[in-house]
């Protein structure tokens, strides 16, 4: 009931943030100019995402472009639609692959509900981070949500797979599976995603504005994908198991 409390209020926020704030979208999927330019007086640098701009404007303000970037509004609209399938075929994939690994559904449908809760809190984090920071909704945020999805259905089948195992040496609730295949797992898990964690800190402090966010993402993407595994997925799958135990009884 805690963990399920905590899911509550993080997606619920973030949820009300994107339908009061919504998104700070790049021009990935706006279109427009995003020039970056640094000006010969004194050296600084500055970055502006407006609509057409040309390079001789940049220059008489006696300034060398750093980066300039134009994307139409025709390719936006494509990027973002080959987003929303990347995202569905993702789903369906996983759904399909865990279903049949595990030969039963509920893993399945456990491992993508899971996965929604981490796409769903990264999602609103970035709303936020949108609304206060400006932090952008881009191609490399994509990037960080589809790595999210991987990471996350890969921490929850090693803990679905203890279980199974468990299941068939030892049998019981599984209510008493899950928490001995949780407690094995545990810290493999947080070694694991420690070491993802501590090079995501390096590379959004050293690696520059334009991996900074990107950084950001990846990280929220790795603790909360460590987070849903035990708390979220094997929950969701022990809830099914007691719930179908009973209706077989009746």
């Amino acid at each position: 009931m805690v963990y399920l409390i905590i899911s509550s209020v993080v997606i619920g926020s973030g949820l009300y943030s994107m339908v009061i704030w919504g998104f700070n979208l790049s021009i990935d999927f706006t279109g427009g100019t995003i020039v970056e330019y640094q000006k010969k007086s004194d050296g600084l640098k500055f970055t502006e995402a407006t609509g057409p701009k040309s390079q001789e404007e940049v220059k008489r303000e006696d300034a060398d472009i750093v980066r300039f970037e134009t994307v139409g509004p025709t390719l936006s609209q494509e990027i973002l639609r080959r987003t929303l399938i990347g995202v569905g075929i993702a789903a369906v994939g996983i759904l399909f692959w865990v279903a049949w690994q595990f030969k039963s559904i509920q893993f399945g449908v456990s491992a993508i509900l899971a996965m929604i809760h981490d796409s769903f809190v990264l999602v609103g984090f970035f709303s936020v981070f949108g609304h206060f920071y400006k932090a952008p909704i881009d191609t490399l945020f994509v990037t960080a949500l589809l790595t999210t999805l991987a990471f996350s259905v890969h921490d929850t089948i090693v803990v679905f797979d203890r279980i199974r195992e468990m299941k068939r040496k030892l049998g019981g609730s599984p209510y008493e599976l899950a928490n001995i295949a949780i407690s094995q797992t545990m810290v493999r898990s947080l070694n694991n995603s420690l070491t993802v964690i501590f090079v995501l800190v390096a590379l959004a402090l050293l690696g520059g504005l334009n991996l900074f966010w990107f950084a950001i993402a990846l990280l929220i993407g790795t603790v909360t994908g460590t987070y849903s595994s035990p708390f979220v997925a094997v929950p969701l799958l022990v809830t099914w198991e007691e719930v179908k135990g009973l209706l077989k009884k009746k």
